[in-house]
């Protein structure tokens, strides 16, 4: 059976939409015309002052990954804290068979963990995980497209789900780029495009959509998340809970037992 990196990057396609960091403040270089899509995105997803507190949470979701025409139904766990560390904890059945992996990125550190089988991720496998965890907190938090380390510019309009959305391409911290679709009403990030790996390096495109947005005590996110894999369906979650947390203990982005 072909998992390519289905345990974690399905619950990081989900996770993209769920929650991001502060955001950081206007860079110079920023295009004024992506800014005024990126502030009325803040504005929608619960303004600037609600976002700033999301400086760490963690999340739960419900969803099934479509293999080979099969849906296999998983429960995935996620705790983030800043831009460098993600504790990611996964639980899943395949054609009958029960897999459980965690995945933690510690800053410059990293480990994979399954079905007790720990494995010390190598720097390929790390810059990986920082793309995954950046790609999971921007949707979230769009205010940080306007910092340091990201270069937003406008990329015309498309239609996403009959509703025409403005659409921002950007480039990343590691170089990479991906775009991100806004919708032109309401401002909500609905839907993003990027290129991922898999487990074993395979490069996919992915195009993940947000819908069904929920309020979380001021924080809005998307109830469902579906994506699909260079055009095929992948994944479809749905959003369990939400927290934000203060103070997470130094265990939690430690080396997985």
């Amino acid at each position: 059976m072909r998992f390519g990196r289905s345990w974690i990057a399905a619950p990081a396609a989900f996770a993209v939409l769920l929650v991001g960091l502060a955001g950081p403040s206007r860079a110079d270089h920023a295009d004024p015309k992506a800014v005024e899509i990126i502030d009325k995105a803040v504005k929608a997803l619960g303004g600037e002052e609600k976002l700033s507190q999301v400086q760490a949470a963690t999340w739960s979701s419900d969803g099934k990954l479509i293999i080979n025409g099969a849906d296999n139904p998983f429960k995935t766990r996620v705790t983030f804290q800043g831009d460098d560390r993600m504790h990611l904890d996964f639980e899943g059945e395949f054609n009958g068979n029960s897999v459980k992996g965690t995945t933690v990125l510690n800053g410059d550190k990293a480990w994979r963990n399954i079905n007790d089988n720990v494995q010390v991720l190598d720097a390929d496998a790390i810059a990986r995980e920082k793309r995954t965890l950046y790609l999971m907190t921007t949707p979230a938090l769009p205010g940080r497209l306007k910092g340091e380390g990201y270069k937003a510019t406008v990329d015309g309009e498309q239609k996403v789900d009959d509703k025409p959305a403005a659409v921002l391409k950007v480039v990343g911290p590691d170089g990479k780029d991906f775009r991100l679709f806004f919708d032109k009403e309401s401002g909500l990030p609905v839907k993003l495009v990027a290129q991922v790996s898999g487990w074993r390096g395979e490069d996919f495109e992915q195009e993940t959509l947000f819908t069904d947005y929920k309020d979380y005590g001021g924080v809005k996110r998307p109830g469902k998340v579906v994506s699909k894999r260079d055009g095929e369906p992948f994944a479809e979650q749905s959003s369990v809970d939400f927290k934000i947390e203060k103070d997470l203990p130094a265990s939690t982005f430690e080396e997985p037992k």
